[in-house]
């Protein structure tokens, strides 16, 4: 059922027979749903390209309803300050040291898909969770450890429904790298966040619709019937950051109304989605990414309605990443980037 490509001096701890056959209820279950998004992807690009516009969903049952999301577990009740970074061993240690309210760990954007990689990342996380994780940095005569007080939160951003892992085949064929992520992590992760009082959360990048919001909701769901824990153990927040998913904001919430911990503005997602969704539109030009800030009308806009649904269902509303990098060797640099991240942040609260 089940070929790994290439083994790594994790690979054992992190394939068990177990993990596997509890992966494989996924793929079983979800790749081919998984295909045809992927598909009505292309069909909504091709649309577009024959001039035809985005827009809210006719059906206006569930925006016209009257519900609310779960309500947020109290350790993640507070998420004034959020930051994110890959999941190599240094990073987490640091990260949950830091004091912030969230630390995403992420499988996607900023770590680069090496199988040893995401294999030692996974495996970082396991001690992560059981706050034994360490690293000895004989080099520098340094130890890195995780603060016995640490209350930092951690979240776990998977990588994407269109990406493929490549290293290990079910059937012969490269599995979901989103299905691979989640089911790994939840797995091996499950018992210790709930043994400790906490849930297990997630980030979700790169979302186009609510059926794709949807699917995700499925596998948490069936995550927690296969492992026999309460409802509403999964959670997670949903990166806005694909200008489709800006028009159905509400039925996306709705869809995860179980398992949901808000949204967040992913700006710079969101400004290549507009770019690329559009690509082929005539008359349609962005200017240099520089002058596209969160003030100009369309992102103004996607930040908005991102605010006002998410208060209208009880969600959180997160602020997006703020990208001004501090040098260690040029002070004006970084008293600018602090002023840059301060303005930044202060504006999105006082959007709410």
């Amino acid at each position: 059922m089940f070929e790994i490509t290439r083994e790594t001096p994790n690979s054992s701890k992190i394939l068990t027979e177990d993990a596997l056959n509890f992966l494989g209820k996924f793929i079983s279950a979800f790749e081919e749903r998984r295909k045809q998004l992927l598909d009505d992807r292309e069909n909504t690009q091709k649309s577009i390209d024959s001039g035809n516009f985005m827009s809210f969903p006719e059906d206006t049952s569930v925006r016209d309803g009257d519900w609310q999301v779960v309500p947020p577990p109290p350790d993640v009740a507070q998420r004034h300050v959020e930051i994110t970074g890959p999941v190599d061993r240094k990073m987490i240690i640091n990260a949950l040291n830091s004091g912030a309210d969230v630390f995403m760990a992420d499988f996607e954007d900023s770590t680069s898909p090496t199988w040893d990689n995401i294999i030692d990342g996974h495996n970082n996380l396991i001690d992560a969770n059981n706050r034994v994780i360490e690293l000895i940095d004989e080099a520098r005569g340094k130890t890195y450890s995780l603060n016995p007080e640490s209350q930092t939160s951690l979240f776990v951003r998977p990588r994407g429904l269109h990406l493929l892992e490549k290293n290990i085949l079910f059937d012969g064929h490269p599995i979901s790298a989103s299905i691979f992520d989640f089911a790994m992590y939840v797995f091996h992760n499950h018992q210790n966040r709930l043994n400790a009082g906490l849930g297990i959360y997630f980030y979700i990048p790169k979302l186009e619709n609510a059926n794709e919001s949807q699917l995700w909701d499925d596998m948490f769901t069936l995550a927690e019937d296969e492992l026999g824990i309460p409802r509403s153990s999964i959670r997670a927040t949903v990166l806005l950051e694909t200008i489709s998913a800006s028009y159905e904001i509400e039925e996306m919430l709705y869809s995860l109304r179980e398992h949901s911990l808000g949204m967040n503005a992913g700006r710079w997602d969101y400004i290549f989605s507009a770019i690329k969704r559009h690509r082929n539109v005539e008359g349609v030009i962005f200017p240099d990414r520089s002058q596209i800030t969160m003030t100009v009308p369309f992102m103004k806009a996607y930040t908005e309605l991102l605010v006002e649904s998410c208060h209208k269902r009880g969600a959180h509303a997160i602020g997006g990443m703020s990208a001004f990098i501090p040098n260690r060797k040029d002070p004006e640099v970084t008293e600018k980037a602090f002023e840059n991240v301060k303005n930044d942040k202060l504006r999105e609260a006082t959007m709410g």
